[in-house]
């Protein structure tokens, strides 16, 4: 079709698209890592999963969209803050981060893990057990909730915490659904 007849056909609006409301964004990516028991921090045998660019609403918005999208999947129980800056982790639930604004350097699966970048857009599902923790960031938002509404302990790795750590962590059920991507995709296949 030939330009003239084209923007006859649609007007010159069509070709506008309201610049300022069209964003273009990376597609979602899906990472996993897995840590070892460094003799302190547990961590576990299924993948801490991290979604990169889930969505797009920031701010108190992205919020309110996590909070419904963790309700919608039975992941409850939840809260607005940030991440301690210390290693810690939880023995009587999985966790879900969901990031809502800014950015921070995480230290995960503690001080023989990783240290990854999050931002504004992505989801962490933390097994129970992975030790994380916050090494500095900028205006950080983060929503967290739990597979059914769960209440979670705080453990820093310290003498004393184990074995009874380790025998609540074997004994949680592994969550009918992923916080974000629900039933049949997530940690429903790969936490198997």
């Amino acid at each position: 079709m030939k330009r003239k007849k084209f923007v006859s056909l649609f007007g010159i609006g069509f070709l506008g698209l309201s610049y300022s409301k069209l964003r273009i964004s990376s597609p979602m990516q899906q990472d996993k890592f897995y840590f070892k028991d460094d003799g302190k921090i547990p961590n576990s045998k299924f993948p801490l999963l991290l979604y990169r660019n889930a969505f797009s609403q920031t701010n108190n918005e992205g919020a309110s969209w996590l909070e419904k999208r963790f309700a919608d999947n039975n992941w409850t129980n939840s809260w607005r803050n940030g991440v301690y800056p210390f290693h810690h982790y939880h023995s009587t639930s999985h966790e879900v981060l969901g990031i809502y604004s800014g950015s921070a350097l995480l230290h995960l699966g503690g001080e023989q893990g990783e240290k990854v970048e999050v931002r504004a857009g992505d989801i962490i599902v933390i097994p129970a057990g992975v030790g994380h923790k916050n090494l500095g960031g900028a205006g950080l938002g983060v929503v967290g909730a739990y597979p059914d509404g769960r209440s979670r302990d705080l453990n820093r790795g310290l003498d004393g915490e184990r074995p009874q750590t380790d025998k609540n962590i074997a004994a949680l059920p592994i969550p009918a659904t992923d916080p974000f991507l629900g039933k049949n995709k997530g940690l429903t296949k790969l936490w198997l």
